[in-house]
């Protein structure tokens, strides 16, 4: 067997100012990625597929046989395209928006999301396989690529915020796809409004960074 590993470097393009404010992106399980926007890139599909890959590893795994092992290591490396073609096609929908519309990208910080998200048990399995990493990783050199801003926030109560009002409360997350504010009364998917949320976030960061007078700070700490 012949294999060719060719490297390209391509040139990065000039860093563009977000004129336009931030696309924010929330990650989770039932939504791989919901933007601000509204564009929710779902994971019923994926997470069939890994439900279904979950019992073949486990009907290979009690075999216990040679040939067994030898498909349990097929069944990973075609697991591993799978997610990495799924986390392609989402990170470059992202990225194009964003180019498009003249925004910067603000995405929650992945450092620490498996110890963050609580989940009930036939979850944990789906949230420990998927890449967050490597979505990560394709966000940030597509975004280098395209010239496009990419920042990371604090994602800390940003799904129990209003990004209406400003209320936080736990109560206002009524469920894993419902948001309603218990002050102002606003309805909507809760994915949506944490990637609201986040995109806020950064719009204030970066008005901190750009301003004259917040440098000197910004450099001392």
């Amino acid at each position: 067997m012949w294999l060719l590993h060719a490297v390209i470097d391509s040139p990065e393009a000039a860093r563009q100012e977000p004129v336009n404010g931030f696309l924010g992106v929330d990650l989770g399980i039932v939504n791989i990625a919901t933007t601000s926007d509204g564009d929710r890139f779902s994971g019923s599909r994926l997470n069939h597929y890994r439900k279904r890959q979950l019992r073949l590893r486990k009907r290979l795994q009690a075999k216990k046989t040679s040939s067994a092992r030898r498909l349990l290591k097929k069944r990973r490396r075609k697991e591993a395209r799978f997610a990495t073609d799924v986390n392609h096609r989402i990170s470059k929908n992202i990225v194009a928006e964003a180019e498009r519309t003249g925004r910067g990208i603000a995405v929650e910080e992945l450092t620490g999301i498996r110890d963050r998200v609580r989940l009930r048990k036939p979850q944990r399995a789906t949230l420990h396989s998927w890449a967050f990493a490597q979505l990560g990783q394709f966000l940030t050199y597509k975004a280098q690529q395209a010239g496009v801003v990419l920042a990371q926030v604090d994602p800390a109560y940003t799904s129990q915020t209003c990004h209406a009002c400003g209320h936080v409360d736990k109560s206002n997350r009524r469920s894993q796809a419902v948001f309603q504010c218990g002050r102002c009364d606003f309805v909507g998917h809760a994915d949506h409004n944490a990637a609201l949320n986040i995109a806020a976030r950064d719009v204030k960061r970066w008005g901190d960074v750009m301003r004259p007078d917040a440098a000197p700070i910004l450099a001392a700490s």
